[in-house]
């Protein structure tokens, strides 16, 4: 017979493992002595025990271990369990590394420009939306292009949206997309709404699909300067090993008198 504190060396585990292992029924000690309550484990048990550290280590919970250990889960499914386990470990892995590639394009960013960079890239899920717009063609998608034609769009929306007696629900958006006879961008000026499309605006009501994963980063200022910003977020995307999937949209989260003050995301979807 082993003390708990001699067991618990033998196994490589704490006192207090065991006593928790002993309260849920995991593994019992053989022997309680009445009069002090010491505990006393068989050298049997260690087999056992080492099932026990073995299943947890392959990330099954404690309730799971029991069923194991007290055959009441089939081999098929305790097979089905380790598919399940491994995929999980297989998604964390490739999340690990897609960090790791982040974590080195970082550096390298540090190390060329010899500071740390103000502008962070977050992949998140940008919901669908339903919007009114207007559209028109820009010659390129150069900010010295769409400017001038998104600007007065957005002007032209929000007369006609005060007019309709709509009211918008959310930030405005920019997006775009080649245009169809293939000779310059289509850009949509668009401002979130909450009224079901009909034949009576004279404005289009859109849905704009959810974009499952999209790399961000924010604008301070004029979108006349936005290149520096568009050409840190292609450059993280290629060095994290991705691919874009199209066209960045532009959500205005602050805007006014003073385009220096601007404030705006750009939401650019990854393939994959």
């Amino acid at each position: 017979m082993f003390t708990i504190g001699d067991f618990a060396r033998h196994g490589r585990v704490s006192v207090r493992m065991l006593r928790h292992y002993d309260e849920i029924g995991l593994l019992r000690p053989a022997h309680v002595d009445a009069a002090s309550g010491y505990r006393f484990y068989e050298a049997g048990q260690l087999a056992r025990l080492n099932r026990i550290i073995a299943l947890k280590d392959l990330g099954f919970t404690l309730k799971q271990v029991r069923e194991v250990l007290d055959e009441r889960v089939s081999a098929e499914e305790l097979r089905g369990m380790l598919r399940l386990r491994r995929s999980e470990l297989e998604a964390a892995v490739a999340a690990a590394t897609a960090r790791l590639a982040q974590v080195e394009a970082r550096l390298r960013t540090i190390e060329s420009e010899g500071r740390m960079s103000t502008d962070d890239v977050v992949v998140k899920r940008i919901p669908a939306v339903r919007v009114a717009e207007l559209s028109a063609v820009a010659r390129s998608y150069q900010p010295q292009d769409i400017g001038p034609v998104v600007g007065p769009l957005f002007d032209e929306l929000c007369r006609r949206l005060a007019e309709a007696g709509v009211t918008p629900v959310g930030p405005s958006i920019a997006y775009y997309e080649d245009a169809p006879e293939g000779d310059g961008i289509l850009a949509h000026a668009a401002l979130p709404v909450a009224v079901e499309p009909g034949d009576g605006y004279d404005f289009a009501i859109v849905d704009l699909p959810a974009i499952e994963r999209a790399a961000t980063i924010v604008h301070r200022g004029s979108m006349d300067d936005v290149l520096a910003t568009v050409q840190t977020l292609a450059r993280w995307i290629a060095d994290g090993g991705h691919r874009s999937a199209g066209y960045a949209r532009e959500l205005y989260l602050e805007v006014g008198e003073d385009p220096a003050r601007w404030v705006t995301e750009l939401q650019e979807p990854l393939a994959g």
